[in-house]
């Protein structure tokens, strides 16, 4: 069984710019080439799951996520990083088409694209981990039992005074996704 580090997309490792529609719209914080390395140079699995409502919503076709997401992988691959999976939920409650408004139970905070990951790619849950910034990343780490890191890029500085007044406590509050990462690589030293 493998171990997993599931990346949040929009906050964590991009800037978050609402519901991107093209990889021209996608900025990426210059850390996140070096803190996606890193993880694979230590063996550990690296997966982005990523709410795209924007899908359901028709603000941007399943098409241009897909390519989002290929040219992403290209993006990293050139500077010797990689993705082993890239997850999304498409579905939107009130969606027009009918295809996106099934039950969501792939959307964070549930664990649908957890789960999906780790019979896919064989992965030991309990000694994975989830990095995110909003209240729902820490919520499907949770839901999925992984260990859940807030990062303070994106909405984590909101995120964090939310989960305090719920009384929930992630594993390790982090400045960014590097430091998530060498946080995780510090824990993978002593276990």
């Amino acid at each position: 069984m493998k171990k997993a580090v599931f990346l949040d997309r929009d906050g964590t490792l991009n800037k978050d710019t609402g519901y991107p529609a093209s990889f021209r719209a996608i900025e990426f914080f210059p850390f996140s080439y070096e803190a996606v390395k890193k993880l694979n140079q230590a063996g550990l699995l690296v997966i982005v799951v990523t709410n795209q409502s924007g899908i359901g919503r028709g603000l941007i076709r399943e098409s241009a996520l897909n390519d989002i997401h290929r040219r992403m992988k290209e993006a990293f691959a050139s500077r010797g990083a990689c993705f082993d999976g890239i997850y999304y939920c498409p579905y939107y409650a009130e969606a027009t088409d009918p295809r996106f408004r099934r039950g969501a139970e792939c959307r964070k905070p549930q664990s649908g694209m957890g789960l999906k990951a780790a019979g896919d790619l064989s992965l030991s849950l309990e000694r994975s981990y989830m990095v995110g910034d909003k209240v729902e990343d820490i919520l499907f780490g949770i839901n999925l039992g992984v260990k859940s890191i807030l990062v303070l890029t994106g909405h984590g500085k909101e995120s964090m005074k939310d989960l305090r007044e719920r009384g929930i406590r992630p594993a390790f509050i982090a400045d960014n996704l590097l430091t998530a990462v060498e946080w995780i690589l510090e824990r993978e030293k002593i276990t």
